[in-house]
């Protein structure tokens, strides 16, 4: 479809949005079940109730404009998901997989909150102050998704971190390793 307008692009974009909305959906659960930190599998299970919600909005919006919001994928999340999968792949369950997952996570928040925010820019400039207010729901709860993963990662995720690495110190893995720079930053 050639696009010659703003609302053409405007409707390009939300259906990107729509696409990315949907996979997040199909792989949420499965990047919940991956934590082994409690507090982030719940925050990626209640999300998944807010992402549903987003994309029931994103529907609301599709019928107001009188288009259908299917039909288009979107490679930007396919790629960030594949990222966060990855993670399964390289490490088992524990606290640096979770830490992998709040980064594939976070990127995914950051990708939703630049996206909303150009439609509902697009939004504003094409005089649709209702959907400008959908759309500005869906970017705050993107906001608030952000923050949250921050504070899990900080308070949960990040101490298991360094309670595993001061355990793994203390059974001689890695006390060698630091004695002998020890030794070398006193010597000289």
């Amino acid at each position: 479809m050639k696009m010659e307008t703003l609302e053409d692009v405007f409707v390009d974009q939300l259906k990107d949005l729509y696409s990315a909305e949907s996979q997040l959906i199909r792989s949420m659960r499965a990047m919940a079940k991956m934590c082994q930190a409690p507090e982030l599998a719940q925050c990626l299970e209640e999300h998944l109730a807010v992402t549903e919600r987003q994309r029931e909005r994103l529907d609301q919006i599709g019928e107001r404009l009188g288009v259908k919001l299917t039909g288009k994928g979107c490679k930007a999340m396919k790629g960030l998901l594949e990222e966060g999968r990855e993670a399964k792949e390289e490490f088992g369950k524990g606290p640096v997989r979770d830490s992998l997952v709040v980064a594939a996570a976070q990127r995914i928040e950051h990708y939703e909150i630049a996206a909303y925010g150009t439609a509902r820019a697009m939004a504003q400039a094409l005089g649709r102050d209702e959907l400008v207010n959908l759309l500005d729901q869906t970017l705050q709860e993107e906001g608030e998704a952000d923050k949250l993963l921050t504070k899990v990662v900080y308070d949960s995720v990040y101490p298991r971190i360094r309670a595993m690495e001061a355990m793994e110190d203390g059974d001689g893995r890695n006390g060698q390793k630091k004695g002998k720079k020890k030794a070398k930053a006193t010597a000289g």
